[in-house]
């Protein structure tokens, strides 16, 4: 079995694939200072649980953005699962020529995002990741990365709001309003921030679109791509698995290598 792992700076997703299959998948709060051994105890709950046998994974391969959890995730892979993980990059993976300035800036979200996007639809893309930052990647019909966009994603956006207006109630967001035209603050607030984000990424995505000379699919994922889905009119497709396919793909990829 293969343990595939993509670290967010908010949240750490984990999937186990048997062969081409994902068996399992979990979403963890991402914490920058646990231990390769607090770590093994989440995990092996998690394992017991879903009914995994940690000694049948044979490959790891992670995804992360952020820096101190490589040394933590490096340190369970080895002594907890007998082998090292495998790290995406620019430059550990070269099948997707990546076109922009500085390949290496690139998150390997992004590209993992990219890679298993363009592997099924084969064609140009728009690739909307509602992660803690919202990411906008552009794939050309030839399957090349072109670039994109970056902004603040929905929930550090809410939280700044919340903060710095002490007199604006703290409101959930995880559902689509009634109306556009809210009756009081809360109903405001959820108007605002659901809408108004949906106006940003048809804004976006529009504009991206006035610059190909292709007619792009949109793609959505991430935690809030299902709620955004519903009230963003660009988006066409939502493939919440999206990273961890990815994964897979180049797991696979780079083992045919050897």
């Amino acid at each position: 079995m293969l343990l595939v792992i993509d670290v967010g700076n908010t949240n750490t997703v984990m999937g186990i694939y048997r062969d081409e299959m994902l068996v399992k998948n979990w979403r963890i709060r991402t914490e920058r200072k646990t231990t390769e051994d607090e770590f093994n105890v989440i995990v092996t709950s998690l394992f017991t649980t879903g009914g995994i046998d940690a000694g049948a994974i044979r490959r790891t391969i992670i995804s992360c953005v952020v820096p101190p959890m490589v040394t933590i995730l490096d340190s369970f892979c080895r002594k907890y699962l007998g082998h090292a993980p495998r790290w995406v990059d620019a430059r550990s993976y070269g099948g997707m020529p990546i076109l922009i300035n500085n390949p290496a800036e690139l998150g390997a979200d992004r590209i993992v995002n990219a890679v298993a996007a363009y592997r099924k639809y084969g064609k140009s893309l728009i690739i909307i990741d509602f992660g803690t930052a919202t990411t906008f990647d552009v794939i050309s019909q030839k399957g090349e990365f072109l670039g994109g966009a970056i902004s603040p994603g929905i929930m550090i956006a809410s939280e700044a709001l919340f903060r710095e207006a002490s007199k604006l109630p703290r409101v959930e967001i995880f559902e689509r309003p009634g109306n556009v035209v809210g009756k009081d603050s809360a109903a405001c607030i959820q108007s605002g921030i659901i809408f108004g984000y949906a106006g940003l990424v048809d804004g976006i995505v529009s504009r991206i679109k006035a610059q190909m000379n292709t007619v792009p699919i949109v793609l959505a994922t991430g935690g809030l791509a299902p709620l955004m889905a519903d009230v963003a009119e660009s988006i066409e497709k939502v493939e919440s698995s999206l990273t961890l396919e990815g994964l897979r793909i180049i797991s696979d990829s780079l083992e045919e290598q050897l």
